[in-house]
């Protein structure tokens, strides 16, 4: 018998914010200008949250935290990473590795991916090695290509959690 395991996908974007505002990737403060959003919009902790729910049919990120709540103003996406690990384990399932791909035409992340890399793991609580981060542009081409924002996809796959099989 072999073991089942769930893959999930996720897709965030966001703009550059016109105020000040810190540019926050994985958990992490990115030297760049901000991202627009409702809390600390950091778009690739947002797409990993509808990857891991969306690999246990769970929903997203705006069915886990709602939109534009009161109570999310400027919190850390880190906390909705927390709440989406925990949902997905009481319905016995368990992370086992994300991948993400960041595409900004600007700030330039090479230098940041470590970084980042391990704020997804502390985020989900997982070694760095089941964390994978790249980044990308869109050679310029569309709002992206334009420097008017990032956009993240990221894939999460799960496996049964210790309650058993599925």
């Amino acid at each position: 018998m072999t073991t089942p395991v769930r893959i999930g996908q996720g897709l965030d974007v966001h703009a550059f914010a016109a105020e000040d505002r810190p540019l926050v990737l994985g958990g992490v403060t990115v030297p760049g200008p901000g991202l627009a959003g409702h809390s600390d919009a950091d778009v690739v902790l947002h797409a990993v949250c509808d990857a891991v729910l969306g690999a246990a049919a769970l929903g997203d990120l705006g069915a886990l935290v709602g939109v534009d709540e009161p109570g999310t103003a400027g919190a850390s996406s880190a906390g909705f990473v927390a709440q989406a690990v925990a949902r997905v384990r009481d319905a016995g399932w368990v992370v086992g590795n994300v991948d993400c791909t960041v595409v900004a035409q600007r700030p330039r992340l090479g230098p940041h991916r470590a970084a980042i890399r391990g704020g997804v793991a502390a985020a989900l609580g997982l070694a760095e090695d089941a964390v994978g981060v790249s980044a990308t542009t869109t050679d310029r081409l569309g709002a992206i290509g334009a420097g008017e924002g990032i956009a993240c996809l990221a894939v999460a796959l799960l496996h049964p959690g210790p309650a058993g099989e599925r």
